[in-house]
Parts: structure tokens; C-alpha cells; sequence
């Protein structure tokens, strides 16, 4: 599959996968519902979540295309996947007292007995804030895979003229 087509799908699959886990966590509001409230709150967690994937994906599959070895392309997506996860985690606290995602009351409600009171208030307050640092560790770890691939690519170049 071409780069920026595999990319492409595994961004739109995010942003449906992030959905899907809103309406099915939603119980008390309509699908239709739940959905918009998550868009009017975290349009640009939910995009960018998306787009930072799907960058990974496609600086992944360009550089098997160009047959650069990155030693970190692994730890990197790893890495990468882990922050769109805290993201997710993080944004979804936000919703709560829209209605949305009453699941999440749940897990706010075990919160306090496995990190303290004082993180879970933190947590909690700083969600929205929280899910915009891991926004953007997803960008920053596209962009350092960005920049090893580069430099693979300059080194396979010039080792090729010598």
C-alpha cells in the first residue's frame, strides 16, 4: 500500500476509533449527540490525533519504501502510540460533565485510590491541558522520526557517491 494512502486510513480509523469509544461509553445521550459534544470540545484533539498518526504511519511505511533502517522507528511508534493513548484518556475527561462517556466516571471514581487525591484532582482539573502535552509528544515523536529518516536518507545518498 502507498505511504500516504495507508497513512490516510490509519488517521481516518483514529478518528472513528476515538468516536466510537464516545458513543459506546455514552449510554444517556444519542449517538448524534455524544459525537457532536465530543467535536465541539476536542475538534483539535481529535484531528490532531489523527493527523499525528497518520504522519507516523506514513514517515514509517517511506522509509521501509526507501529501505532506511531507523533503529528507533519501533521505540518511536511505541512511544508514539502511548501519547495518542494518554491523549485519548486525558480529552475524554472533559466530556464528562456534558453527559458524555459516563464510563469515564467510573474510572475517575478509582482514580484517587491508585495515584492519591492530590494527582487525581491535578488529573482531573488539568485534563484538557494534559491532553494537549500529549498531542503534542504524538508530533514530537513524528518529528524526530521525521528527522532520523532524513538523515538516514543523506547518509545513504552520500555513502552512494563514495
Amino acid at each position: 500500500m502507498k505511504p500516504i494512502l495507508k497513512a490516510s486510513v490509519v488517521g481516518v480509523i483514529t478518528v472513528f476509533v476515538y468516536l466510537f469509544v464516545v458513543v459506546v461509553t455514552t449510554p444517556a445521550l444519542e449517538p448524534h449527540a455524544a459525537i457532536n459534544a465530543a467535536l465541539q470540545l476536542n475538534l483539535i484533539v481529535i484531528v490532531g490525533m489523527g493527523i499525528g498518526l497518520g504522519l507516523q504511519t506514513f514517515l514509517s511505511e517511506k522509509s521501509k519504501q526507501l529501505g532506511c533502517r531507523l533503529d528507533v522507528k519501533k521505540k518511536a511508534f511505541g512511544a508514539n502510540s502511548g501519547s495518542t493513548a494518554a491523549t485519548s484518556f486525558f480529552s475524554f475527561f472533559s466530556l464528562v460533565p456534558l453527559g458524555c462517556c459516563g464510563w469515564w466516571l467510573y474510572v475517575l471514581s478509582l482514580l484517587p485510590g491508585i495515584v492519591g487525591t492530590g494527582v487525581s484532582a491535578v488529573l482531573i482539573e488539568h485534563s484538557q491541558i494534559l491532553a494537549y502535552a500529549g498531542l503534542g509528544l504524538v508530533f514530537g515523536f513524528a518529528g524526530l522520526t521525521a528527522f532520523k529518516l532524513n538523515r538516514a536518507q543523506k547518509l545513504q545518498q552520500s555513502s552512494s557517491l563514495i
